[in-house]
């Protein structure tokens, strides 16, 4: 049975979540989730963004299904850790910008699924947090990784250590999402915000894309050498960057 449904709008393709009644994500969706992303990261001509929402109300993703990771826990799901880091891979290494826009519930994996996007919008009900430690464990994929390399050390420690669930306003101050926007009309607003980055020259985006994503895993003078390759590449074989050219000095 599916849990993930893909529309098209535009250049924007949204991946909407499924699972009644709480949204909460379990071994099988994360693997159907990486197939579909595979597929999408070969449409790099008719998709430039990709965006993630939950379809349950009130959810994006609630958190991990717990009956899995204990099987895991026990090594009873050898596709478990796997299925994670391949769907957590390939919304690093996929040619589009990926967004998670989150309306309502984001715990622990719905969390960590954000986390995993470049990008992430929330709606004016939105909370985020990865309060594990509240139930005696800690976060198990990439919370305690990623959170602190995007908001500091210290707020992801308030986070982590205390479990803490951060509201929207609280996230977006933070830089934990990049916008806030209305619960009414949620959805095609945040398709409207990711088709802003659509309507981009497609070379220069996914460049910039590789650059941020790649460059930020490297040493800094490695980092200036791959964003120097990939700005020379595009300045001399892109046509899009010879139109816009033209188009300035109009």
């Amino acid at each position: 049975m599916s849990n993930w449904s893909v529309k098209q709008f535009g250049e924007v393709a949204v991946l909407t979540f499924i699972r009644p009644p709480r949204n909460i994500i379990d071994f099988a969706s994360i693997i159907e989730l990486g197939d579909r992303l595979e597929e999408l990261a070969e449409q790099s001509d008719q998709v430039k963004v990709v965006m993630l929402a939950g379809g349950v109300d009130g959810y994006f993703v609630a958190h991990g299904d717990m009956a899995d990771l204990q099987r895991a826990g026990r090594g009873e799901a050898p596709e478990g850790i796997p299925s994670w880091l391949r769907l957590t891979g390939l919304l690093r290494d996929m040619p589009q910008p990926t967004v998670a826009a989150v309306d309502g519930q984001a715990w622990g994996g719905g969390n960590e699924l954000a986390l995993a996007c470049q990008l992430r919008i929330g709606s004016e009900r939105a909370h985020l947090g990865n309060p594990e430690v509240r139930v005696g464990i800690v976060p198990g994929g990439g919370g305690s990784q990623r959170l602190p390399r995007l908001i500091g050390r210290g707020f992801a420690a308030d986070a982590i250590l205390r479990g803490r669930v951060f509201s929207a306003d609280e996230a977006l101050r933070l830089g934990w999402l990049n916008a806030v926007l209305p619960v009414d009309g949620f959805v095609d607003a945040a398709i409207a915000w990711c088709q802003e980055m659509a309507d981009l020259p497609s070379k220069g985006l996914f460049a910039a894309k590789k650059v941020l994503v790649q460059g930020l895993e490297l040493p800094l003078q490695q980092g200036l050498e791959l964003e120097i390759a990939e700005f020379l590449n595009i300045v001399g074989t892109s046509p899009e960057f010879d139109e816009g050219i033209r188009r300035l000095s109009q």
